[in-house]
């Protein structure tokens, strides 16, 4: 196995050749992109894994003695580096790469509000090296990029109005109705609006510094993958969850934080009162959503949901967490409002069945013996959330 290094990149990666399906993954040690790493290997690619193995994801992991997580598949490349590094980028893109995951970003809405320094450099910056890496790169081999991109830059999801009109545009919650604890999204007579199904033809109003970049991201890889021919899909993933997640990260998803919370016998803290309806999509689901992206000998460059379809609020997700954990604790509802979050958005896939025959197989309830079960084996995590909280409470970003 190579080294982490350049110089024995250059001796492995570069032994490809344009007949071997060589897929690099950024941020392929990570929750979602090591369990696609298993599925490419599975599939026959060689695989080049290029993470920085940040320490508020990777930290309090089961990791091997150079700081990697133990369940990376062994028979990856792997290259500790950081994707703003263009020269790093444009070598490996040289050593026989044909596809190209892009899934290394910072993730958190509500860090994002409290950092957007970083989230701009780590999201838009990575994205904008990868491109210019492109271009400075004569020898690449790369036939077809798939990026993650997220179901937030959505912004609120669709609604129908009282009368039973589509709104794929609604008026903002406002402030003064946040302080109020009035949680729903109403028309200006206060009439509430009920949520639907959102399909990719909404229109996009992010409301996060974490949602805009993961919009310039996508858009970036699109446009800039029509203008080299290279066919890319941009996915929009709603809320994974499944094992491998990084239980002792604040901002990562909710099931994770969650879990971190029971496991430390304390509360989930809830937001707003709950009753928020989100998309909760197993990991596997998502692998195989980037699968069928990745293998498809389509043209194309456009964007695609990638949800369960099913409609779940955040209290019973942490009312099932609880009961698979056997812990007899309720959420603590905080009725407070963090800035940039939405109420209500769940996907409609039907585009991406349509389109590259993928759906997803299982439903919450299915989903989450898979979690539970690597949960209990993973060490316990430390639990960082009202760390979190109160950073975020100082910055001014929940009332």
């Amino acid at each position: 196995m190579c080294e982490n290094s350049v110089w024995e990149l250059k001796g492995c990666v570069g032994m490809s050749t344009t007949k071997e399906k060589h897929a690099l993954v950024t941020g392929g040690a990570g929750f979602i992109g090591s369990h696609l790493v298993d599925d490419l290997i599975n599939d026959g690619f060689k695989v080049t894994v290029l993470d920085a193995l940040l320490p508020q994801v990777h930290a309090d992991g089961d990791n091997d003695a150079d700081g990697w997580p133990k369940y990376l598949n062994p028979k990856a490349i792997r290259i500790r580096g950081d994707v703003v590094e263009s020269g790093l980028v444009a070598n490996i893109l040289e050593g026989g790469i044909t596809h190209l995951v892009h899934m290394a970003a910072s993730v958190g809405v509500g860090q994002s509000a409290t950092d957007p320094y970083l989230y701009t450099q780590n999201n838009d910056l990575g994205a904008a090296v990868i491109m210019e890496a492109l271009n400075n790169t004569q020898r690449h081999s790369l036939q077809r990029m798939v990026v993650a991109s997220s179901m937030s830059i959505y912004g609120e999801g669709a609604y129908v109005a009282p009368g039973g009109q589509l709104q794929d545009r609604v008026r903002e919650r406002t402030m003064e109705q946040l302080k109020s604890r009035q949680w729903e999204v109403t028309d200006s007579a206060g009439n509430p609006y009920s949520p639907v199904p959102t399909t990719e033809n909404k229109v996009l109003e992010p409301a996060s510094i974490y949602a805009l970049g993961k919009y310039v991201h996508e858009r970036m890889f699109l446009v800039h993958g029509k203008a080299r021919g290279i066919p890319t899909v941009a996915l929009r993933l709603f809320n994974a969850y499944g094992s491998r997640q990084a239980l002792s990260n604040p901002y990562t998803g909710v099931c994770a934080i969650f879990i971190g919370r029971l496991l430390n016998d304390q509360a989930p803290m809830v937001n707003e009162d709950g009753e928020q309806k989100r998309d909760f999509v197993h990991v596997k689901d998502v692998t195989d959503a980037f699968m069928h992206a990745i293998t498809s000998d389509f043209d194309i460059w456009d964007a695609f949901n990638v949800g369960s379809g099913e409609a779940i609020t955040v209290n019973r997700v942490a009312r099932v967490l609880a009961e698979k954990l056997h812990k007899n604790i309720a959420p603590e509802i905080t009725n407070k409002y963090r800035i940039g979050d939405i109420r209500h958005c769940f996907a409609s896939v039907d585009k991406m069945r349509r389109v590259f025959g993928w759906s997803p197989k299982r439903c919450f309830e299915d989903g989450m013996p898979e979690l539970i079960d690597w949960v209990r084996k993973a060490p316990k995590p430390v639990d960082r959330t009202l760390q979190m909280r109160a950073a975020q409470a100082m910055a001014g970003v929940v009332v």
